[in-house]
């Protein structure tokens, strides 16, 4: 597989400074989630402020994650979005958290992001997963194919064909020799052609050992989804630092994790609002997957035993509390993985406890004021 030629000043991109007082720069994870009661609107509304917001209190990146068929999600079509946020912001990041490779052509991808570099000049991540974003049904539905542990199983030739096409450089007489992504660097060699130094970094997500090796062994940065698979973030980030190989992107590991962190003005509304978080993820996960539920609605939720298993072992991996409580959870954290970036994010019904959510944090580390 080709390793991404990218410049110096992309590694730099790569690896950021803490701002204020966190140990590590923090960034944070848009589900754009939609909330009993609201509109898919509202939602996208609250991520352009979100997103603002996040741009100048000093957060590094915003990422939108790709789902399907989830009524509570709105995020279905990150590269849409992002282009909208393009817009809207001046400095902070933005990327996908991520693209879910096997529902898309790879020259999809590197067109699709080819025109989001372009819209905001080296400020664009390409983060990648290999999971689907949904149930089998639906990614039979996206991938118009039942095979579909074959579209997994073929993830890092997939990766490879989309590094050809960001970097241009298939080999003399391959198939796609004579194909190029655009925006993209043919435009650079055309006859008065201008193109930017930039492409999109890319980077690999996942929840186990298979990304955390794939990363380290290109030399990619990784970012790690502790928020839903919390037991294997120690072993996982422990592979990739250990099996990392140097490249021109990365001359040492650096990986982020995805966090649920939810700041609130009193403790007890932030334990209300996780509750109704996890009554959303019970539904998900027994196949009932609806609005995120208010907290009234939890309260009032008559949990079996197994249900409630469920949301006590879900909620002990969600920081929570004041915002000097999260701030004490998530300095725990980065110190128990090591982990180079916190990137967070909140669940919650409404989009004003979400927005005042990163504010308190972004308080509690003396982050730039806007």
């Amino acid at each position: 597989m080709a390793v991404p030629d990218q410049t110096s000043t992309e590694t730099s991109d790569i690896r950021a400074e803490a701002k204020g007082t966190a140990p590590v720069p923090l960034s944070v994870l848009d589900l754009v989630t939609v909330g009993a009661g609201h509109t898919a609107t509202e939602s996208l509304r609250t991520a352009v402020e979100l997103s603002r917001l996040a741009d100048t209190r000093g957060f590094h990146r915003y990422w939108v994650a790709e789902h399907h068929s989830m009524p509570g999600v709105a995020s279905s079509s990150p590269a849409v979005i992002l282009a909208h946020l393009a817009a809207t912001t001046t400095r902070i990041r933005l990327g996908s958290g991520g693209v879910m490779l096997p529902n898309h052509a790879p020259l999809v991808i590197a067109e699709q992001f080819g025109t989001l570099e372009a819209m905001a000049p080296g400020r664009i991540d390409l983060g990648l997963g290999r999971a689907p974003g949904t149930d089998g049904a639906t990614a039979a539905a996206l991938r118009r194919s039942d095979r579909l542990n074959e579209g997994a199983d073929d993830f890092p030739q997939q990766l490879a064909e989309l590094t050809r096409f960001l970097d241009d450089d298939f080999p003399d007489g391959h198939p796609y020799a004579r194909i190029h992504a655009v925006p993209g660097p043919v435009q650079a060699t055309s006859p008065g052609g201008v193109q930017s130094p930039h492409r999109p970094p890319v980077w690999l997500l996942g929840s186990s050992g298979f990304s955390a090796r794939l990363a380290a062994t290109l030399g990619l940065p990784f970012a790690f989804a502790h928020h839903f698979s919390a037991q294997n973030t120690v072993p996982a980030l422990d592979l990739y630092r250990e099996s990392f190989r140097p490249s021109a992107v990365l001359d040492a590991p650096y990986a982020l994790i995805g966090v649920s962190a939810l700041a609130t003005d009193d403790e007890k509304e932030a334990r209300r609002q996780v509750e109704a978080a996890a009554l959303n993820m019970v539904r998900l996960r027994t196949g009932r997957p609806g609005l995120v539920p208010t907290p009234e609605e939890a309260e009032a939720y008559d949990f079996s035993p197994m249900e409630r298993e469920f949301v006590d072992s879900w909620n002990a991996n969600v920081v929570h509390g004041t915002a000097d409580e999260v701030r004490s959870g998530l300095d725990d954290l980065q110190k128990r993985t090591g982990a180079d970036e916190l990137m967070l994010t909140a669940n919650a019904h409404s989009g004003a406890v979400r927005l005042r959510s990163y504010e308190l944090i972004a308080d509690a580390y003396g982050l730039p004021t806007a």
